[in-house]
């Protein structure tokens, strides 16, 4: 099950003798970039007042992050007195009511889906398919669902009385999550390996185990800096959630005091937004012809490729099965092959980001001003 999302992208903090943290931060950080550039296309529009008016005055830059947010209620529940509240009364009131309606598990058969699986799919990226493609890694509840499911609630032809416990507010705050999330590669992309370590078919091998989009695997890059005492090895799928979105601040020092990290990020994401927000990205249109219900499924598509050269672009070593809880998952080491573009993985990595982060963002404003 995916840990974060991207573009959750990104918490990481790695402390150092309790006063320093590597830059390696802030999980929300690409979905606030991706609800910021939304809120700047959508500024002084019809929509914009619609859309504050939905989450109670807060911006999507806010409330990007808190289907993230939410799955701090995990551990001990909605209902223990001393869980957390998200946002107002009423939107932390939906939002519980959300997440007693999507309660976390790993079992596949539960009649009640956990809302960790709306955030992604898992469709492999050997052989080469598109998603309507094959059945493995994906089902009913994962992301390319979820963001048709919100756009019908907020488009008024789906009731918010739902069993999902979606309502508009809902609805709206998760979308302004899911559409960062299927913009990054490791969540709708996986491998997956046979018995031997060897990379498999899923659809014709289904005893094949995934590598659950990179979050049972080890990264080990060329450019890593040597780690200390207490720092371990970065897992593949949270590069792509924190370190790649980080990198689009190269700017920021490699160590920095854990209460310096807001002021030194904050001004520089305000650029970064306003010049991605000015700025047209490049192929982020939609055909004409495909109803906003499909846009989810057109994403996970266009982003495959990449998923794919995400996992080609690195050498996976010791691949084993592995026992996670009640489940089997492949899990191993990956490092970094040399390319003959000698463009190093990070770099490569931090190039996509901006570019997903980028479209994501006026595709976010774009879906919303079509169904609101």
């Amino acid at each position: 099950m995916k840990s974060g999302s991207l573009l959750a992208l990104l918490l990481g903090i790695s402390i150092t003798l309790g006063l320093a943290a590597r830059v390696h931060a802030y999980a929300p950080l690409g979905h606030e970039i991706v609800g910021a550039i939304a809120d700047e296309r959508l500024a002084n529009a019809p929509t914009a007042a619609k859309v504050r008016a939905l989450i109670g005055g807060l911006t999507l830059e806010k409330v990007a992050v808190l289907a993230d947010t939410i799955k701090g209620w995990d551990k001990k529940g909605v209902d223990n007195p001393k869980s957390f509240r998200v946002a107002s009364p009423k939107i932390d009131r939906q939002l519980r009511d959300f997440w007693r309606a999507n309660q976390p598990t790993h079992d596949m058969h539960s009649a009640m889906p956990s809302h960790h699986w709306f955030h992604y799919t898992d469709v492999p990226v050997v052989p080469a398919r598109n998603y309507g493609d094959g059945s493995a890694g994906r089902n009913q509840w994962d992301i390319v669902h979820m963001i048709p499911y919100c756009v019908e609630v907020l488009r008024g032809r789906k009731p918010e009385q739902n069993e999902r416990k979606i309502t508009k507010p809902v609805a709206l705050i998760l979308l302004a999550h899911y559409v960062a999330d299927i913009h990054q590669p490791l969540h709708v992309g996986a491998q997956y390996f046979d018995a031997q370590g060897r990379i498999a078919d899923p659809d014709k091998d289904q005893s094949a185990l995934a590598d659950e989009g990179g979050n049972t695997f080890t990264l080990e890059l060329s450019d890593e800096p040597p780690r200390t005492r207490g720092i371990r090895k970065k897992k593949f799928h949270a590069f792509w959630d924190y370190d790649a979105v980080n990198a689009l601040f190269p700017q920021l020092p490699i160590k920095v005091r854990k209460r310096e990290i807001q002021a030194q990020i904050t001004p520089l994401k305000k650029q970064l937004v306003r010049e991605l927000a000015t700025h047209e990205p490049e192929n982020w249109r939609m055909s004409a012809n495909i109803d906003v219900t499909n846009y989810a499924e057109a994403w996970a598509n266009e982003i495959l490729p990449i998923a794919r050269e995400a996992h080609e672009r690195l050498q996976f070593t010791n691949v084993h099965p592995q026992r996670e809880e009640d489940r089997a998952v492949a899990a191993g080491e990956v490092d970094e092959k040399p390319e003959p573009d000698h463009i190093s993985y990070r770099v490569w990595a931090a190039n996509i980001v901006r570019e997903e982060l980028h479209k994501a963002g006026w595709r976010l404003a774009d879906l919303l001003q079509k169904i609101l």
